[in-house]
């Protein structure tokens, strides 16, 4: 029997590592593929943000130049503008009727469609839909046609259009907004399904009920989701406009009743040509959303239960 030797030359060799690029170099090419968000963020958002901070501190027309007139268009509006402060509670009972309403309606649903076995695909996105469509003004114009004077509601309840009452128009903008749950709803859907099982069959095995499950195992569990759709849907309620604006005809009749904040900035800022007292009604919403914004956050740590924290 005869062996044969491999030769020493063919041993295999790894090919060298290949040299990293530096990191000035790697930071470059981040800038460049970051460079249009940079430069859409600065020329649409910043800058827009920065002329608007310095015309609240001016009588600005729209056709003439700016005039410089100080802290006057903010001391006019809390001191000297009672339309204002209409705006200002219209606004105020909006967010309170509509997005509790909004976000019960959506868990509602969202529980509804757990337990559901078959067409959960179908039924989810038929809920999802208006959340779509009830933001246009289409959709609102046949939202005032139903509310209005001979339509289906007053057909139905013989109520009287419901647009023409002062006590109920907000109440029919609201249900618009409450009408459109679908986002919400499929963010608590997406939360009921990461709930583990054996949380529940534990709650079973120690004699509670399903209401007691629901208080005890789904509300905690559920409820960083709960914030967030609340925190969420708070700041889109502030900034309601095309409901509002469709169903009273631009107006925010009858007597204020729905002259939300937007429209009645809407209406300082386009139809009166005030647009320095406009731009300075826009700074003081996105000081009060910012506000309200820290408030929840704040509030959230007695009643937001993380599961990575264990404790609540």
């Amino acid at each position: 029997m005869t062996t044969t030797a491999i030769p020493a030359e063919s041993k295999r060799t790894t090919p060298p590592a290949p040299k990293r690029r530096p990191q000035r170099e790697r930071e470059g090419a981040a800038w460049v593929f970051l460079s249009p968000w940079v430069l859409g963020a600065i020329v649409l958002t910043l800058l827009p943000m920065a002329v608007s901070l310095y015309l609240s501190f001016t009588d600005y027309n729209l056709f003439d130049p700016p005039r410089w007139v100080g802290l006057r268009n903010y001391t006019q509006m809390f001191t000297e503008d009672p339309r204002y402060w209409r705006s200002v509670v219209t606004t105020l009972t909006y967010v309170v009727i509509a997005v509790p309403l909004q976000l019960a309606l959506a868990l509602v649903v969202a529980l509804a469609l757990k337990s559901m076995k078959h067409g959960k695909a179908f039924y989810r996105s038929a809920f999802y839909a208006p959340s779509l469509l009830g933001a246009s003004m289409s959709i609102a114009l046949v939202w005032r046609a139903v509310f209005n004077d001979g339509g289906t509601v007053d057909n139905l309840l013989g109520t009287g259009g419901w647009v023409n009452k002062p006590g109920w128009a907000l109440l029919a903008v609201a249900l618009l907004t409450v009408w459109q749950f679908g986002a919400p709803m499929v963010i608590f859907l997406a939360g009921l399904q990461q709930i583990p099982a054996e949380l529940y069959e534990a709650a079973a095995v120690d004699g509670a009920g399903k209401w007691r499950q629901f208080l005890s195992v789904t509300v905690p569990m559920l409820s960083p989701v709960l914030f967030f759709n609340l925190v969420l849907q708070t700041i889109q309620a502030f900034q309601v406009f095309t409901p509002a604006f469709a169903i009273s005809a631009g107006k925010g009749g009858p007597a204020d009743s729905t002259l939300v904040y937007t429209m009645y900035l809407y209406d300082r800022g386009f139809v009166a040509s005030h647009m320095g007292y406009a731009s300075a009604m826009a700074w003081v919403l996105l000081l009060v959303i910012g506000i309200v914004t820290v408030v929840l956050f704040r509030t959230s740590r007695s009643w937001v239960f993380y599961a990575s924290e264990g404790d609540r």
